[in-house]
């Protein structure tokens, strides 16, 4: 990169992985493998809950949004991951690398939004049984979801214009494998005070409060199974949260993990690494935990692609 400000800045170098040049290959073939794993896992679970009626409840809509979203998170990283594991010169245009970070922050936003909105979920089906259907109605998920559509929006958009007018000068290489917005603003040469006062803030507040409101809502459910205490409500509630316990456990333990509680001798390349556990990872996995651990969903994939007359089983 030559000049002193981003009017001039046409591309960055994005240095990817700790890779040693003998396992190129074998690391190539691995995540390709994994991301054609998450995309098709994740088209499944969407074209089951679209084909079958059975699945056309709160829960499903709520999952099928957040398979669409752990496919799109998923697909505006390792594309281009892939491609530059294949150059000589892994570089990615100004524009391009600013469309990314907007679309990283859009779906990895949502899916924060997206597990708030099934812990909700949970919460009314196992504390308000009776009333359940009256709660979340149609009307209430549809907002639910178009709400988290829509914050989401804002946020992503926020951190890119902010960071589509700083200034680039110097050093053009990015230490990771996407257009990550920490590792964008190491190489900022202007002032960015208010960058980064918006990400401990409103970003902070982005990640935090879903998370706790998860909390919460757990909290609520572990407490009303409590004051009657049976093996039946045990079982119930395991079998019904179970598979979002493990989605939310994944996701936000590697975010904590990077973000929130790092240690002082991370390197960048563990950074990186762990930045691989819900970029990669957990999109790859969601999809075996929701099918793996239930039986509404092996059910769908009998009636749809076998044509078995299995009995949907409801499980709030």
């Amino acid at each position: 990169m030559t000049g002193k400000n981003q009017s001039v800045t046409l591309e960055f170098l994005l240095l990817g992985l700790p890779i040693r040049p003998q396992q190129a290959d074998l690391l190539y073939a691995l995540f390709l493998a994994m991301y054609v794993t998450t995309v098709l896992g994740n088209l499944l679970i969407i074209i089951l809950i679209r084909l079958d009626s059975n699945l056309h409840t709160p829960m499903y809509l709520f999952l099928s949004n957040l398979s669409f979203s752990d496919l799109c998170f998923s697909s505006v990283t390792m594309p281009t991951f892939l491609h530059n594991m294949q150059r000589q010169v892994p570089s990615i245009p100004y524009a391009a690398c600013l469309t990314q970070m907007y679309f990283f922050l859009y779906f990895g936003d949502l899916e924060s939004f997206l597990l708030m909105a099934m812990a909700y979920d949970r919460y009314v089906a196992i504390c308000f049984p009776l009333h359940y259907t009256s709660i979340m109605s149609p009307r209430l998920c549809l907002s639910l979801v178009g709400l988290c559509w829509v914050l989401t929006t804002f946020h992503a958009m926020l951190h890119t214009l902010l960071m589509a007018r700083v200034r680039f000068c110097g050093n053009n290489v990015i230490s990771h494998f996407f257009c990550d917005l920490s590792a964008l603003l190491k190489l900022v040469c202007s002032d960015t005070r208010v960058n980064e006062l918006v990400i401990f803030t409103i970003g902070g507040l982005i990640v935090v409060m879903p998370f706790l409101l998860i909390i919460l809502s757990y909290a609520r459910i572990v407490s009303s199974i409590l004051k009657v205490p049976s093996a039946r409500g045990i079982h119930k509630a395991f079998s019904t949260c179970g598979s979002h316990v493990s989605v939310v456990s994944l996701f936000y333990g590697a975010i904590i993990g990077l973000y929130l509680c790092p240690s002082a001798d991370n390197s960048t390349a563990k950074e990186t690494v762990m930045a691989v556990m819900y970029t990669v990872v957990t999109p790859m996995l969601n999809p075996f935990i929701y099918s793996l651990r239930n039986r509404d969903m092996k059910g769908a994939l009998g009636r749809v692609f076998f044509k078995k007359k299995i009995p949907f089983c409801v499980r709030w």
